[in-house]
């Protein structure tokens, strides 16, 4: 997927937010803020143990853009909900 069919798939989203009930929204967004945050810790034994494997190139890559679409849709949120 590239990078500007993502921005399209994360604009279509953001476009439908006012169709969904507002605390649905809002707990989206925080699990997503959340998971964002969490993320990272996750890169740490695959930084460690060094991403020799395909497998492991893959699981990397594959965190570091579920990473970035979790801070993409929780970028929004507020404790304060």
């Amino acid at each position: 997927m590239s990078s500007s069919s993502t921005y399209e798939l994360l604009a279509q989203f953001d476009e439908s937010v006012p169709e969904f009930d507002e605390s649905l929204v809002s707990a989206v967004r925080g699990i997503a803020f959340w998971t964002a945050i969490a993320l990272p810790f996750l890169y740490l034994p695959l930084l460690i143990t060094g991403l020799n494997s395909g497998a492991t190139r893959i699981a990397f890559a594959a965190l570091v853009v579920f990473n970035a679409v979790t801070l993409r849709i929780g970028h929004a949120y507020s404790g304060d909900d």
